[in-house]
């Protein structure tokens, strides 16, 4: 049973950083997908940021720039660095992995952890 663990939340000021990660555990996969998605009250999920099993990484336009992720495969952990935060980037921040395990794909989602921007 794959469990991702989210840390590293909480209540900065606009302009400043933060640094969340996502833990899994559970199993190990060769080909995968690990993303960071968010949703703000009344806003629909969306992708931030995603890193895969070759290190090719992809960003949202509202965050290029500004947000790195990066995964150390021997902590099986990933992260996402925030600097220059923004009110805008105030969400609870979802870890997700697809793994792929003998040609199909699985999906698994952490339990969020809450970001706040704000003065």
């Amino acid at each position: 049973q794959v469990q991702l663990v989210e840390s590293g939340g909480g209540l900065v000021q606009p302009g400043g950083s933060l640094r969340v990660s996502c833990e899994a555990s559970g199993s190990s996969f060769s080909i995968y997908i690990m993303a960071w998605y968010r949703q703000a009250p009344g806003n629909q999920r969306e992708l931030v940021a995603s890193i895969n099993s070759s290190g090719n990484t992809y960003y949202a336009d509202s965050v290029k720039g500004r947000f790195t992720i990066s995964a150390d495969n021997a902590k099986n952990t990933m992260y996402l660095q925030m600097n220059s935060l923004k009110v805008e980037d105030t969400a609870v921040y979802y870890c997700n992995l697809k793994a792929m395990v003998a040609m199909r794909w699985y999906d698994y989602w952490g339990q969020g952890t809450q970001v706040s921007v704000s003065s």
